[in-house]
């Protein structure tokens, strides 16, 4: 049984350093569930908070409303409750605290169970020269790439 990625957040990896990564449950209805199975989901603008009463919640991540939903149409944008245990919840507190940090969802994703899972990451902002020197590394990167498989 494998993985099988809905959506990607390959924004974040551009505009932030990931520090460490977790996994966690979201609370979805049926008719997101589906959405997700159709791969109808974008992570681009969202971010994870832990609101006043300690619990991990989702802004901002578009899941879109499934086409054939009978009823109770959800609004694409809502506001989304993740599934973490409190001592998680409480040591993301004590990251969170510190300067600079944000949580970020990287992806979406179906585990080996069926179970609708986001991948979130401690992450720290990028500044401008580091996103110009990270693009140039990559270009160097895949050049050299290139010129290994040209000998070869």
């Amino acid at each position: 049984m494998s993985i099988k990625i809905v959506a990607r957040n390959k924004k974040a990896y551009h505009d932030f350093h990931i520090d460490s990564t977790l996994e966690a449950g979201m609370v979805l209805s049926g008719p997101e569930v589906k959405s997700l199975r159709a791969g109808k989901a974008n992570l681009k603008d969202g971010y994870a908070k832990i609101n006043e009463r300690g619990e991990a919640v989702l802004y901002n991540v578009h899941i879109s409303v499934y086409s054939h939903a009978t009823h109770n149409p959800n609004d694409p944008l809502r506001i989304r409750k993740l599934l973490l245990h409190k001592r998680e919840i409480r040591k993301l507190i004590g990251k969170l605290r510190e300067k600079g940090l944000a949580l970020i969802p990287l992806k979406i994703y179906f585990n080996g169970k069926g179970k609708a899972k986001v991948e979130l990451g401690l992450a720290r902002g990028k500044r401008q020269y580091d996103k110009r020197a990270a693009l140039k590394e990559q270009q160097s990167n895949r050049e050299i790439e290139r010129a290994m498989r040209r000998n070869e």
